[in-house]
């Protein structure tokens, strides 16, 4: 079993020679998410190129935009989860950026990927000089725990906010918040 000391956490600088399978590998983090019950915008059916096509289409062009910082995390040369800070935010508010998509692969859950990805985003934050972030996450789901183990305030939840992966039922969202100190 992989122990957080060997989770392998890097910005993802996508570069011409390994973006191919750099996106394939992101993709398939996704697509296990999404058909593991991930409630992360995206619902059934959903195929591995729909989820490859999110991260080339959508995050990939924000990436190079500067407005999106992706982490990676790596265990045995894979990568098994990620997560996004958006900075694309009003000019009345430089000081914040929104946490989002944080997923682990349902191969990896429970070795401390999340927490490491998290722990990696706030220092990136800090060096930006970020003072707040901003999440929301599924009311009651697998992330909310680890967002309040990790300091995020819940301000409350909005009930039915969206469907969740099986379009089986609309779930509440909980929005949450961090006020990040210097170290």
């Amino acid at each position: 079993m992989n122990t957080a000391e060997s989770i392998r956490i890097e910005r993802w600088n996508p570069a011409p020679a390994a973006l191919s399978h750099e996106l394939e590998m992101l993709g398939e983090v996704l697509h296990a998410c999404v058909h593991a019950g991930a409630s992360v915008s995206f619902v059934l059916p959903f195929s591995h190129e729909d989820a490859t096509a999110f991260w080339r289409d959508h995050v990939l062009p924000a990436v190079r935009a500067g407005t999106r910082l992706v982490l990676l995390a790596w265990l045995d040369g894979r990568i098994m989860g990620t997560v996004q800070l958006d900075m694309l935010t009003p000019p009345n508010q430089p000081h914040r950026a929104e946490v989002k998509k944080l997923l682990v692969h349902p191969e990896a859950r429970r070795r401390g990927v999340g927490k490491s990805l998290m722990t990696a985003l706030e220092d990136h934050a800090r060096r930006s000089r970020l003072t707040l972030l901003t999440l929301d996450t599924v009311t009651g789901g697998a992330a909310e725990p680890l967002y309040l183990s990790q300091g995020y305030v819940a301000l409350g939840s909005i009930p039915q906010y969206a469907l969740n992966f099986d379009s089986s039922k609309v779930e509440a969202t909980t929005v949450m918040y961090k006020i990040l100190s210097s170290r």
